[in-house]
């Protein structure tokens, strides 16, 4: 397991990490259940976009990706900003939380409906394809994404679902 990088510089490392404990506690709020879909997705989605994909917010406190989807509907790409855990080999770890509401949110049924998709993270563009984390395989990786980012069993009580979790592998190329 990749350990979670931290950013980088000392200033700046020591306070993202005073403030974390901070951004999870607002994260797990109602409120920002309510708001923060509205706002840190397309905001989040501007800074990648401007910095030439080498920044999502959330970069400051957890690691984040821009993740491409084909829509299951509309077989148009879509962007979601997501946080996400590195894993050895070039794989990520990523969770259906959806800021904790009763619904999955929509790029999980993308994947499950088109598993082959893009990740942008910290500038490099990868393929990949995704698979849908069950039982064992599941369970080992929910324990590491909660000491990861405890705010995942929050969602999960509040939404009263069990969050979707996938693995991104990279595609070998073509």
């Amino acid at each position: 397991m990749v350990e979670q990088q931290q950013p980088s510089g000392g200033v700046r490392a020591r306070v993202s990490t005073a403030l974390r404990p901070f951004f999870q506690w607002l994260a797990g709020t109602k409120g920002f259940a309510l708001v923060g879909p509205k706002i840190v997705p397309p905001l989040d989605r501007f800074v990648n976009r401007v910095t030439g994909g080498r920044v999502l917010m959330g970069d400051q406190m957890i690691p984040h990706l821009l993740l491409t989807t084909i829509g299951s509907k509309s077989g148009q790409p879509r962007q979601s900003p997501l946080a996400c855990w590195p894993e050895d080999g070039g794989t990520f770890l990523v969770v259906g939380s959806n800021f904790g509401r009763e619904h999955h949110p929509a790029w999980t049924g993308n994947l499950m409906k088109t598993p082959e998709a893009t990740v942008n993270f910290r500038g490099r563009v990868i393929p990949v394809t995704s698979s849908l984390l069950t039982g064992a395989e599941r369970e080992e990786a929910w324990r590491r994404l909660l000491r990861f980012w405890p705010l995942y069993q929050g969602y999960t009580e509040r939404s009263g679902r069990e969050l979707r979790v996938f693995r991104l592998s990279p595609r070998p190329p073509a």
